[in-house]
């Protein structure tokens, strides 16, 4: 008895004293973790590490089974968390980690959840990885991951969550993922990967969702993906499947996602299909399919868009489609669908976009097309379409495009399309059989960018009438009965002479033809008659601008005088009785908060002489405060009262916007509000902005050409840009000026914040002014009035041209109406050669950079694309960038 006593005794000593020595070897490598990564909040207030922020210790403050690092920013040697062996859960999302993923991670046997989810993690997947038998989630996307998955991880049977997308993995999917009993979510999408989907993938997981978009992969879907029906999201766009569609697929009744453009498949769409009772999206355009679209649609109750573009269906278009009451996108264009457009789709009361065009349909337009009262487009074009276009159409208040074109339409044009007063994108009613006169109703169309009636029998003059439409742009009356002079409107006489020929009495700018004597008497004389009014409109200005001019003259000597006499008398000009009242103001970094003043902020902005720069936003000031930090403060424009009804939710924007974290992003600090005036604090940048350096400090004596940093500027901008693009930000003003460069010339994208806080459609304020700087707005945006990812990439296109040619983006030397893009792309016409378009202080240095340089001309010239759909992608832009870099 007594032996056992002393037994127990001491396995409580030795246990204990395990229990101390974990203890005390988790201390020591949490120091020298947070030695290496500099983790705020780490070791200031305690010497408790269980209390840090992002550790959870398990029972009685044992060992630490938990750590999260995620969204901090953080860089530098992460190996020492493999010394943490209770380790259950490890979060290092959302950081700047660069180098291979430590392959000692793979001595964690505990561990249960790993996610490195957006870093820079690079090299291949360590194969000891396959170590942890205990992991259920393993998150590896959004890196610069190479090579192939390793068979090792073929060792992770209770892996639930398994994402390795976003990277440069090539190779194939191994055929043992099938055999993850337990895997639901499987993401591989983004990579490189080929060869065909394994044949045994959900055969025996409950395998929830699969997304391999954007891969090279080849074959038909397995049959065994809807083996066990469990199946919620299914994407596969944009890769080489080919074969049918397995008719399996309607086993998967809770199937909310079908996703499988832009590939190969032939034959029919499944009946099953009417049997995924949860069905919301489904995508199939750009294949090979073919048959009739079948009717069996029409039991997805849930269904809001059904896109079949670009197939080979035939047949009419299901009645039954009429019953799908939550329907918003109906796109069936590029078929060979004939018959009429079936009045029951005319049921579809939420529906927003119909598109039919590129058909057979040789039906009429529905009298009661405008029933669907939400309808934003209706795409009718390049059908066989008869009948009158019904008056009714006037009826179709929401919508913003209208195509019509290359029908058998017949009649007049209805004036009632006069009162659509949010038509803008286009009225295309080109090559049809309509006649009579143009309505004056049209001029009405204030919002209208592009109107296109050409190829018609229509008659009678182009009434004066349309010079109500102040925001044309595009314009084709070619090809009709037209007659008289072009009335005299800027869209018209800046169109070319095409949009006005095969109408032979017409006359006037710009065609060639000049209209009759008579007219050219009246048109003397009423040059005449303007000739005066323009004088004596100009006389008197002149007289009141020289009146205004002395009186202000007399009121500056006056003030100047007070000024020295006040000084002479020893008083100093106060402006503390005028110092407006704060309302709000905040600095998100702790330890800046003592070394801000927000009253001495708010006095830096009312000197001109703080100020830096002028943007199409927002002015820039130097802010020095008393503690002698510097900082560079932005006022926002545009403001009005709105910003106060809505400043907690400016604010809890400016608080998130804060906590973005990549290198490449000019993050706010803090804030001021007074009266109507919002104020954001940013870190002071003593080398200014990306457009200062091309072209001011580049055309100093003592400036030494520096290609490699220029090409560093150009993707750490394109960096930061893919990153607000992943966390669904688009920047409305992307410009050299909103570049700014740090005391390494590193470059930071500013202006993030104006995307949330000017945003008509989701911030606190209206924009008075277009979005974007003039010479970098995307040819589409004057159609669509929408700042869109492809339109940043635009932008950037521009910025890059900028870099490489040290041009401005918009210069009289270009001539008329040309800008910086126009320009280059225009270089062969003018027989000169890349080489002449480069900034030759940069190309003539060696042979390197101007290879370098003519690779990235290339990049920009496909960011300048006009067609938005031919755009890479910021992420893609970012791996074409580094690829230069890396192969010099």
């Amino acid at each position: 008895m007594e032996k056992l006593l002393w037994l127990c005794l001491l396995l409580g000593f030795l246990s204990k004293s395990h229990f101390v020595g974990a203890q005390l070897q988790d201390q020591t490598t949490l120091s020298a973790i947070n030695k290496e990564l500099s983790v705020p909040g780490w070791g200031n207030k305690s010497s408790d590490y269980c209390s840090w922020p992002g550790i959870t210790c398990g029972y009685n403050h044992s060992m630490v089974i938990k750590l999260d690092l995620s969204h901090h920013e953080l860089r530098g040697n992460v190996s020492l968390i493999s010394e943490l062996k209770g380790l259950k859960w490890l979060d290092l999302s959302y950081n700047n980690f660069h180098g291979s993923i430590p392959s000692t991670f793979g001595n964690l046997s505990e561990l249960e959840f790993l996610d490195l989810y957006l870093n820079k993690f690079e090299g291949s997947i360590p194969p000891e990885l396959g170590n942890l038998r205990n992991l259920r989630t393993l998150n590896l996307s959004n890196n610069l991951l190479v090579g192939e998955i390793p068979d090792e991880l073929k060792g992770l049977k209770r892996l639930k969550d398994f994402h390795i997308s976003s990277n440069r993995l090539s190779g194939y999917i191994p055929f043992w993922v099938g055999n993850l009993t337990n895997l639901r979510v499987f993401t591989a999408y983004e990579n490189n990967l080929g060869g065909k989907i394994p044949d045994n993938l959900g055969s025996i997981s409950e395998l929830q969702l699969l997304n391999l978009h954007s891969n090279k992969l080849e074959g038909p879907i397995p049959k065994s993906i809807f083996g066990l029906g469990k199946l919620q999201v299914l994407i596969l766009t944009q890769n080489n499947l080919s074969g049918e569609i397995p008719e399996d697929i309607g086993n998967c009744t809770g199937l909310s996602s079908i996703r499988i453009g832009n590939n190969g498949f032939t034959g029919t769409i499944p009946r099953g299909v009417g049997n995924i009772s949860s069905l919301t999206y489904f995508e199939a355009n750009d294949n090979n399919l073919s048959g009739e679209i079948v009717s069996e649609f029409a039991h997805c109750s849930n269904l809001t868009l059904l896109n079949l573009a670009s197939n080979g269906f035939t047949g009419t278009i299901p009645p039954e489609l009429g019953k799908l009451m939550n329907l918003q996108e109906l796109i069936l264009s590029g078929n060979s669908l004939f018959g009429d457009i079936p009045e029951s789709i005319l049921g579809c009361k939420n529906l927003n976009k119909l598109d039919l065009s590129n058909n057979r349909i040789n039906g009429t337009i529905p009298v009661d097309i405008c029933n669907m009262s939400r309808l934003q487009y209706l795409l009718l074009g390049q059908n066989s379409i008869r009948g009158e276009i019904p008056h009714q159409i006037g009826s179709c208040g929401k919508l913003l495009e209208l195509q019509m074109g290359s029908n058998y339409l017949t009649g007049t044009i209805p004036s009632e399309i006069g009162h659509i007063k949010n038509l803008q994108i286009a009225l295309n009613l080109s090559f049809n059989h309509l006649h009579g006169a143009l309505p004056a109703e049209l001029g009405k169309l204030d919002k209208l960018v592009s109107l296109d009636v050409s190829n018609n029998q229509l008659s009678g003059n182009i009434p004066s009438a349309l010079k109500g439409m102040l925001s044309l742009i595009e314009v084709n009356f070619s090809n009709n009965l037209f007659n008289g002079p072009v009335p005299v409107f800027v869209p018209f006489q800046k169109s070319p002479n095409s949009s006005f020929v095969g109408n032979k009495g017409l006359c006037g700018e710009p065609l060639d033809s000049l209209c009759g004597n008579a007219d050219s008497l009246d048109q003397q004389s009423h040059h005449k008659v303007s000739y005066r009014i323009i004088l004596a409109v100009i006389g008197s200005g002149l007289t009141v601008f020289l009146s205004v001019t002395i009186v202000v003259l007399l009121f500056m000597m006056r003030e100047k005088q007070e000024r020295q006499a006040k000084a002479a008398a020893g008083i100093e000009e106060e402006v503390v009785n005028n110092r407006p009242t704060i309302i709000a103001g905040n600095v998100f970094v702790d330890n800046l908060r003592q070394a801000i003043d927000l009253e001495a902020v708010v006095k830096a902005t009312m000197k001109d002489s703080n100020k830096l720069i002028s943007g199409t936003f927002s002015t820039v000031y130097k802010a020095v405060m008393p503690s002698g930090l510097i900082l560079a403060v932005k006022r926002l424009k545009s403001m009005d009262r709105t910003i106060i009804h809505h400043q907690h939710k400016m604010i809890k924007e400016l608080e998130r916007l804060s906590k973005l974290c990549h290198d490449n992003l000019e993050r706010p600090i803090g804030f001021v509000i007074y009266e109507d005036v919002a104020l954001l604090l940013h870190q002071y940048l003593p080398n200014g902005t990306l457009a200062q350096l091309l072209h001011e400090t580049a055309k100093q004596p003592d400036y030494e050409p520096d290609w490699p940093t220029r090409l560093s500027i150009a993707i750490g901008v394109a960096e930061g840009l893919a990153f607000l693009h992943h966390v669904a930000i688009i920047h409305l003003d992307i410009s050299s000026v909103n570049v700014f460069l740090d005391a390494n010339f590193r470059p930071l994208v500013g202006e993030i914040e104006i995307s949330k806080l000017l945003d008509p459609s989701r911030g606190t304020a209206s924009i008075s002014a277009v979005a974007g700087s003039f010479g970098y707005i995307p040819p589409e945006y004057a159609y669509t009035m929408q700042v869109t990812a492809p339109g940043n990439v635009y932008s950037y296109g521009v910025v890059l041209l900028e870099i490489l040619t040290t041009r401005l983006p918009v210069d009289d030397a270009f001539g008329e109406g040309v800008d910086l893009v126009k320009w280059v792309q225009t270089a062969p016409a003018r027989g000169e050669t890349p080489e002449q378009i480069l900034d030759a202080k940069l190309s003539t240095v060696s042979f390197g950079w101007r290879k370098e340089m003519l690779a990235a001309l290339k990049v920009a010239l496909l960011c300048t694309d006009s067609t938005s759909a031919k755009r890479p992608k910021m992420k893609q832009v970012v791996e074409m960038l580094q690829e230069i870099k890396q192969n010099s």
